[in-house]
């Protein structure tokens, strides 16, 4: 898997409480350092599908799609805004 295909899931900007600006995630490797570093909370239930879909689809076992779909649900979960980002 290249961690870094833009591809592989439409890019969406973030929006974290307490930061001043949003960030933008475009690749898997975008997603996975901000579960890792930048996440709220490490505790809900979805957070913790979301790192293990990371995994899954770093190695391959699932679509960067289906690790995109629980990465949004842990979004939801921990309260970050997440928008679409239009690429043009």
């Amino acid at each position: 898997m290249d961690l870094d295909a833009t591809s592989a899931f439409t890019p969406a900007g973030l929006a974290l409480r307490g930061q001043p600006a949003h960030r933008v995630v475009r690749t898997l490797r975008d997603a996975a350092y901000m579960l890792l570093k930048d996440w709220p909370s490490d505790d809900g239930e979805e957070y913790v599908t979301a790192v293990k879909a990371c995994v899954d689809a770093i190695s391959g076992e699932i679509t960067p799609q289906q690790f995109w779909d629980a990465f949004l649900r842990a979004a939801d979960e921990a309260g970050i805004a997440a928008l679409t980002v239009v690429q043009r």
